[in-house]
């Protein structure tokens, strides 16, 4: 959205005599709140995925808009929105195996609500979260807040009520009858299970023209600032190389992929998804793996990706949170430090919907649930790595990157060190990533001091520490 400023440029003469009185006439200039999102805004950024329904009682755009200004307090640059579109009530959801049909009684049937990602209109918008004025307030919110605020965009497949169905069957994948079929696994051939959407098929060109235009609509009338691509890697790379261009001919937009495939990245997306580094530090804290399982990522993704390729890290978010377990299921008490570390290493850092309110429930997907809103942990952790990550250019994550550097101890199978530096500033993490207490060896230099982690951490002489399981430090030398 754009402010409105007035401007007096000059005066009209009503009429020739001139003594005849003059009037000022009031000019309307547009004026941009926040400048279009530049790999500079995105190198220190945080990302929020706000899942609306379930961020408030109400489960609205206004009472999520109420909260914009504190994710500034967390360091929060850019606004992920799940989809806010009408959803399909055609084979709905009402919960992972069944649908309504399957739901005899009418009542029960009301609350189950469906799944985001069944999409019944690409330029509507969801009843149940307000009108598309209360969106632009949300938008022109963030943006006076010094936010981006990007839709989830879910290209791969619609819901079946979609009117695309009867009006244009020839964009969906059929069967040997002639009809529309749910996504399938391609290597299998089998359905995923989402049995409450219909595939697109890509191979209609016509398909390509007005899923573009639908994509470039919320730009041009609602100023959104870009999208995160739901299932990127199941649309054809060339789909979205030839859309991305259109839409920044209207403005620059960030695009985040829900995919690590690195040839989204050559033309069409920023950022991808850090999806196996998540599993790995799923895997450390949960016993299964040591930190030689991180190193060895770490130079994986070192030789497999391009020097301005760049990840989205987490440690939740709406599929690892409703499906996989909270994060304390998941990480236990290693949670802060892998939290830390999703601060620490290149990229960009996600925050979840309830995360920063220490959130330890499983949110329902196809219901009304609530997140909690009681600051505990996580706020001021959050809000502590957020000072950092947005200041110092040591956590630079995006296109140019601060280096990383492994710092050897002398026991890196429970211990991770590393440096980053950029711009003649280091920050440097070191982490005991087990369950057991550790004491090593590690050179560090004199200046270092702590910033957030373990408080009473001093270098020593001999440089040799001792951690408890999952203690850890972030040290800065500003």
């Amino acid at each position: 959205m754009k402010k409105i400023s007035i401007l007096l440029l000059g005066f009209l003469t009503l009429a020739s005599c001139k003594n005849e009185p003059e009037e000022t006439v009031a000019v309307v200039e547009e004026e941009q709140v926040i400048e279009p999102v530049t790999n500079d805004a995105l190198e220190s950024a945080v990302i929020y995925e706000a899942n609306i329904r379930q961020y408030s009682p109400e489960g609205t755009f206004d009472a999520f808009t109420e909260d914009i200004s504190q994710l500034k307090d967390l360091g929060v640059k850019v606004i992920w929105i799940m989809p806010i579109h009408p959803i399909s009530e055609a084979r709905r959801k009402a919960t992972n195996d069944l649908s309504i049909e399957d739901i005899e009684d009418p009542e029960e049937r009301k609350k189950y609500l469906g799944s985001y990602y069944a999409i019944a209109d690409y330029t509507g918008i969801n009843p149940e979260f307000g009108t598309k004025e209360d969106l632009d307030e949300l938008v022109e919110t963030a943006h006076e807040n010094g936010m981006y605020v990007i839709l989830d965009w879910v290209a791969n497949h619609t819901g079946w009520d979609h009117p695309w169905l009867e009006e244009h069957p020839e964009f969906y994948t059929q069967n040997e009858q002639g009809e529309p079929v749910d996504p399938l696994n391609p290597a299998t051939g089998e359905s995923w299970g989402w049995t409450d959407v219909a595939d697109l098929n890509y191979d209609n060109k016509e398909l390509w023209d007005v899923m573009t235009a639908e994509m470039k609509y919320w730009i041009e009338e609602h100023d959104i600032d870009g999208f995160r691509a739901d299932v990127a890697g199941e649309v054809p790379t060339e789909f979205w190389e030839q859309a991305v261009p259109q839409l920044q001919e209207i403005k620059p937009v960030f695009m985040l992929a829900e995919s690590e495939d690195k040839d989204l990245f050559y033309n069409a997306f920023d950022m991808g998804y850090n999806w196996e580094g998540h599993h790995i530090k799923n895997q450390i804290a949960q016993g299964e793996a040591t930190v030689e399982a991180w190193d060895e990522y770490m130079k994986k993704i070192d030789t497999t990706y391009q020097g301005d390729d760049y990840l989205m890290n987490f440690v939740t978010n709406h599929d690892e949170n409703s499906w996989s377990g909270t994060v304390r299921e998941r990480m236990g008490d290693a949670a802060e430090a892998m939290v830390a570390l999703t601060y620490s290493i290149p990229g960009v850092p996600l925050i979840y919907s309830g995360q920063e309110y220490d959130m330890d429930k499983r949110l329902r997907f196809f219901e009304k649930d609530t997140i909690p809103k009681t600051k505990g942990v996580m706020w001021p952790l959050l809000e502590r790595l957020g000072e950092l990550k947005t200041t110092s250019p040591a956590l630079h994550g995006a296109k140019e990157a601060a280096s990383y550097n492994r710092l050897e101890t002398s026991a890196d199978k429970q211990v991770l060190a590393f440096e980053r530096t950029k711009e003649g500033e280091k920050v440097v993490y070191v982490a005991n990533l087990s369950d057991q207490p550790v004491e090593f060896n590690l050179n560090l230099d004199d200046n270092l001091q702590p910033f957030v982690g373990k408080q009473d951490f001093k270098i020593e002489q001999n440089q040799q520490y001792s951690f408890g399981p999952w203690e850890y430090v972030i040290l800065t030398d500003n």
